[in-house]
């Protein structure tokens, strides 16, 4: 979420559907899904194609699955009954029987009370509504009906459990808050009748005479919960916001408006509020304080800012705004300030944000003298929480003026902030695409080891504009060498660059009595030479560095012209063998690709254009000497892993020796 950078992606099968929510398994670190009401699906992060991944088809319709940290996923059917997923993985078509006749979930949710998982979920019947309460892991089921109430029913519910009790809130269509307390009973052999359950006021959601119509309830802690819904004041027009009420003074603690319309669900995950608001998925960081009559009427003595919530860290919602504000002047000078929300991780509210603002307007016809020096100095200023989103909208500031003005472009000073500001893609987004566009190789180079979420699209073009670039102009432009300099040698024979190339285990001189594996010729060659110069080396050295997800990378890589293909896979090959010549496989040099990158570059480009590579003739050497190079390391070590247990035997007697004694000893190898 920090880097606005998608991880993963995956999709059913046309016609197929997602019929209950994706969880995560804590303790497998798996994903659970279930499509077509029946077919369970488990993956891993690291699978790509979902078709392919543990499939199991049930004997029943699944409602929802509830993932706990602790107590292991638990999976809801339709009729009530409630299985932990390690037992419905025993036998998936297991008969699973019906808990509820003719009524219909409305909600669910699972707590731990202890070291016992418990699941809740309301159903309802003609108008009536039930609360069941489950304990999968000792059959325990306990059935309640909850009071009713005339012209009124529950909309939403939440809950949660302190001290053997469980706590329900229902959030009523009068546009009231109630609760209904239950406890958590022992199991007894005896059945028992349907308790009907009392319910109490909790809270009238009214804000200064205007009802606010909630869609949406979370449990914040045992005093607080937060109401996400429609503010509507006679003759006015409705207005959605946010708002966090304290269940014990029933006051209104904070809220928010949100302009931008939301889509009436709210979710709340470790002390973080989730929520669609406009086109984006809005996260807002709160922190839950210990109730006081004080703070619940907003009288506390130490608040310095009675303006601005300290329970509630707005920013993110008010940069979100700003965007919408001034889209009608210079949208472009202040687009960037929507972008300060999560990693700048600031607890200012949007004065200072307004003012960096309106000096980016003020400097917008100013001389490129003036506007550097102003620049420089606002980043100059003392450090503060909001400094790092400040310099995103200063390059986006001299980013906008490039674009007005072409013949402008202050490429020391845009390099200079890359390289010693902590600056992100997603805070000056559109740096690169001009840094492309100018063909600014080090500044390139810059954010590529620098940045943390680049886009696969903008990676993909860095790398197709390095390998495109002629040698002898490259040759002319200043880049940072430490990377590839370490180990390419810098003398040039016939646009050249020579190397000396030892394989790991298999040097010229190596004595194949040791090994009965006959070693190719075309994996002894010691005079192999790098196939593009030195400063195309540590430009491509930084795409190797660059963070990719492998779906998102796949597609763009498949249009990479078909020369620069071979000529960026005869680069990784020659890096492959350059590192199997160290012992610990690790190139010298500073932000040196590591063999982990390299390995996963090359199967990732293999995977994308390997039948254009199969069918071109100048690729047909490459592709064998790398096969022949790969089988050969495997046969190395295969061979170390026959003396492994030798070598073990060996080290644990080094350690049974005594420092002080002299001995010779004969291991004798079988």
């Amino acid at each position: 979420i920090s880097d606005q950078k998608p991880l993963g992606c995956w999709s059913v099968k046309h016609g197929q559907i997602l019929t209950c929510p994706v969880v995560c398994n804590f303790e497998t670190h798996e994903y659970i899904a279930v499509h077509d009401d029946k077919v369970l699906r488990i993956w891993k992060n690291e699978d790509i194609n979902l078709d392919k991944a543990f499939k199991a088809t049930l004997s029943a319709d699944v409602y929802r699955i509830h993932s706990l940290p602790h107590g292991g996923p638990l999976v809801l059917f339709r009729g009530g009954a409630v299985r932990t997923l390690d037992v419905l993985l025993e036998a998936p078509q297991q008969e699973i029987e019906n808990v509820i006749s003719a009524e219909v979930i409305r909600w669910s949710g699972a707590f731990m009370e202890g070291q016992q998982p418990v699941l809740i979920f309301t159903t309802e019947k003609n108008g009536e509504f039930f609360v069941y309460v489950q304990k999968p892991k000792l059959s325990s089921l306990h059935k309640y009906k909850l009071e009713q109430q005339k012209s009124t029913k529950p909309r939403c519910f939440t809950a949660h459990i302190t001290n053997q009790t469980v706590t329900l809130l229902c959030l009523y269509s009068n546009y009231s808050v109630y609760q209904v307390l239950i406890p958590l009973q022992q199991d007894t052999e005896e059945e028992e009748e349907e308790e009907i359950l009392s319910k109490s006021l909790l809270l009238n959601l009214s804000i200064s005479g205007a009802v606010l119509k909630g869609t949406s309830l979370v449990v914040l802690d045992k005093d607080h919960v937060a109401v996400l819904g429609s503010l509507a004041a006679p003759g006015k027009q409705s207005r959605e916001c946010l708002t966090i009420w304290n269940t014990k003074f029933q006051t209104l603690q904070t809220s928010k408006e949100l302009p931008l319309g939301t889509s009436g669900q709210l979710w709340c995950y470790e002390e973080k509020f989730f929520l669609i608001h406009g086109k984006v998925l809005t996260v807002i960081m709160y922190k839950c304080e210990t109730s006081s009559l004080a703070a619940a009427v907003g009288k506390l003595k130490d608040s310095q800012t009675p303006d601005v919530s300290s329970f509630v860290n707005w920013n993110t919602l008010e940069d979100e705004e700003l965007v919408v504000s001034f889209q009608s002047q210079e949208s472009a000078d202040l687009k960037a300030q929507s972008r300060m929300n999560l990693r700048s991780g600031r607890s200012t509210g949007a004065k200072e944000t307004l003012s960096v603002g309106q000096l980016l307007l003020k400097l917008k016809d100013a001389s490129t003298y003036v506007l550097e020096t102003e620049l420089r100095r606002l980043m100059a200023k003392a450090p503060t929480p909001d400094l790092q989103a400040t310099i995103g909208c200063v390059v986006t500031a001299l980013i906008d003026r490039c674009k007005k003005n072409p013949k402008y472009y202050p490429q020391n000073f845009l390099q200079e902030i890359a390289e010693t500001r902590d600056l992100s893609y997603s805070l000056c987004p559109d740096l690169m695409a001009v840094a492309l566009e100018k063909k600014d190789m080090h500044l390139l180079q810059i954010c590529l080891e620098r940045f943390p979420d680049i886009p696969e699209e903008i990676t993909y073009a860095c790398l197709k504009a390095f390998l495109s670039m002629n040698e002898d102009h490259l040759r002319t432009v200043d880049v940072n060498l430490d990377s590839a300099i370490c180990y390419v040698d810098v003398e040039f024979n016939d646009n050249e660059v020579k190397t000396e190339i030892l394989e790991n285990g298999f040097s010229a001189e190596m004595d194949q009595d040791g090994c009965d594996t006959k070693i190719p010729k075309e994996c002894q060659s010691s005079d192999e030479s790098c196939p593009v110069g030195l400063q195309k080396a540590a430009l491509l050295n930084a795409v190797l560095h660059s963070a990719y997800t492998e779906t998102f990378l796949l597609p763009h890589l498949k249009n990479l012209p078909a020369g620069q293909a071979i000529l960026f896979l005869r680069y990784l090959y020659y890096l492959y063998v350059k590192c199997s010549e160290k012992v610990n496989t690790t190139l010298p040099g500073i932000r040196s690709p590591t063999i982990n990158q390299i390995m996963d570059w090359m199967c990732l480009l293999l995977d994308a254009q390997f039948a254009v590579m199969v069918m071109l003739p100048e690729a047909k050497e490459l592709l064998s000497n790398l096969h022949k190079f790969v089988r050969a390391q495997v046969r190395f070590y295969s061979e170390l892993n026959k003396i492994e247990g030798s070598l073990r035997e060996l080290q644990r007697l080094n350690h049974l020796r005594e420092s002080q004694s002299y001995s010779i000893e004969v291991l004798e190898i079988i």
